[in-house]
């Protein structure tokens, strides 16, 4: 009966990728709408920064997951594009729109200059160059205090909903959208924007040449596939994916500083994408609500065992990376990776006890 119902689920699914993707991306934006309408504003602003994380992190897992290229510059890419927006929405003739596209336009060019640079370097060298730009960049923005606002940042106008959206929110669900809610919902559209496109982007020829140069370079080089060209294009796709995140960390946080910047984020992203599973867009999800989610949820837990505030603030960093240091000894695939494989020993479980009833009824029979 199990079966049946799975086979006739199937049949009702579209048959093209491209279908089945945009079915996937309507779900998540209807569970994202009950979800954001039921929740108040601080969850709402924790899925905000939960967005901006998965926006990026996604993008790196195309670079890193699925190209095998180590980046740990990814938050100067995210500084790149949030200064780009600050600085377009503060002549208040740009629309917030049009400021994210720029930004992620504006950091893909970024993307093929040190992509350039980088399908030349492998391994630790690659994750020292990158690295060195994840030092550098936000030094820039002190250098040219004059553009970027030095130490203290760029203040950042964050867009305010239009009444008539504001109006048609209160018709159906009797209640005000917030400032918050609608970055949170700014944010998640986004994200399942990028996660539609890089899903059909990972199922197309370049997500195959992708896997294929990460696999085994040279075999894929004797394929014919030129191999810096393909790094530099999942370079451009990850820094754009990154350009947009910074566009809207900017925006919810209404402000582009260089602390927000720092060697952290990167790490925080890699982080992100190697729990979640390396080289899936579903694990950046759960390792982006891992890196947003756990340390409040630490910090409060010591809170009511009776540790100060500063202990259980600390306390959320170590959690964390017991967290890290468990999920890698345990399930080296990730989180996702060991939900696969615990799947998969089910299906063989049912499938060994069926050969076994099979056996037994062909003996009754006999």
């Amino acid at each position: 009966m199990p079966d049946s119902v799975t086979a006739a689920a199937r049949r009702l699914l579209p048959s093209s990728v491209l279908g089945r993707n945009l079915l996937g991306v309507l779900a998540g934006l209807l569970v994202v709408v009950v979800v954001l309408e039921l929740t108040g504003p601080f969850r709402n602003s924790q899925f905000a920064t939960m967005s901006y994380y998965a926006i990026a992190a996604v993008g790196l897992t195309v670079l890193t997951g699925l190209n095998g290229q180590i980046s740990l510059g990814h938050g100067a890419l995210m500084a790149v594009g949030a200064y780009t927006t600050g600085l377009l929405l503060e002549t208040g003739a740009v629309p917030f729109p049009v400021a994210m596209l720029a930004a992620a336009a504006v950091t893909a060019l970024a993307g093929v200059v040190v992509g350039a640079a980088a399908a030349r370097l492998h391994g630790p060298y690659l994750a020292g160059a990158t690295l060195a730009l994840a030092v550098g960049v936000p030094g820039l923005a002190i250098y040219f205090d004059g553009v970027f606002g030095g130490e203290q940042g760029l203040r950042v106008s964050s867009p305010r909903p239009p009444d008539w959206l504001a109006d048609a929110v209160y018709f159906v669900t009797a209640g005000d959208l917030t400032s918050a809610r609608y970055l949170a919902y700014i944010g998640w559209i986004t994200l399942l924007a990028v996660l539609l496109l890089l899903a059909n982007l990972t199922a197309s020829r370049y997500g195959r040449i992708w896997r294929a140069v990460r696999d085994d370079e040279v075999a894929a080089e004797l394929a014919g596939v030129r191999l810096g060209r393909m790094r530099v294009l999942a370079f451009v796709v990850s820094a754009a994916c990154a350009g947009l995140g910074g566009a809207v960390l900017a925006m919810v946080v209404r402000l582009a500083a260089p602390s927000g910047f720092t060697i952290v984020l990167s790490l925080s992203l890699l982080t992100a994408v190697v729990v979640g599973g390396l080289g899936s867009l579903t694990g950046a999800l759960l390792g982006s609500a891992l890196l947003v989610f756990l340390p409040p949820a630490v910090t409060g837990l010591g809170t009511d065992l009776g540790l100060t505030g500063t202990q259980a603030a600390e306390l959320a960093p170590l959690v964390y990376g017991v967290v890290l240091v468990v999920v890698m000894l345990v399930a080296p695939g990730g989180v996702l990776g060991a939900v696969h494989r615990l799947r998969h020993a089910w299906t063989r479980r049912r499938q060994g006890a069926r050969d076994v009833g099979a056996v037994g009824s062909s003996k009754q029979g006999g």
